[in-house]
């Protein structure tokens, strides 16, 4: 019968996940909004007198730099979703349960790496 029972966090240990990740997810927030609206301000940057081919190199530049926030938004949206299926899984009280082993994944870990789904040993595995 006690093979059946799965090992996981205490209520107590998840708890403490979800205050984490509740603040990861405020700040990722916070720094998508910032990414968001540099982007949506790049207006021109006093270049209208200067010469063709500076201004040219800048609109080259602040292309570039959109691309770059574009691709950070990117990023910073799917850690925001990461996180928030995280937080499912605290709810299923499946969280820090390596996916692939089975086991818990080490607490340290976590706490660097909120939502990570397969422990240490697991992405070891992976790499082979």
């Amino acid at each position: 019968m006690d093979a059946d029972i799965k090992v996981r966090y205490s209520d107590k240990d998840l708890e403490e996940f979800r205050v984490l990740i509740e603040n990861k997810i405020e700040k990722a927030k916070q720094d998508l909004d910032l990414l968001k609206s540099s982007y949506k301000n790049d207006g021109n940057n006093g270049t209208d007198d200067t010469s063709p081919t500076f201004k040219a190199f800048e609109e080259g530049s602040e292309t570039m730099s959109r691309e770059a926030n574009t691709q950070l938004a990117l990023r910073q949206e799917k850690f925001i979703r990461d996180l928030k299926n995280a937080l499912v899984r605290i709810q299923n009280k499946t969280y820090g349960i390596c996916r692939v082993t089975g086991k818990l994944i080490n607490k340290e870990r976590l706490k660097l790496v909120p939502h990570a789904t397969l422990s240490i040993e697991a992405k070891n595995l992976q790499k082979r």
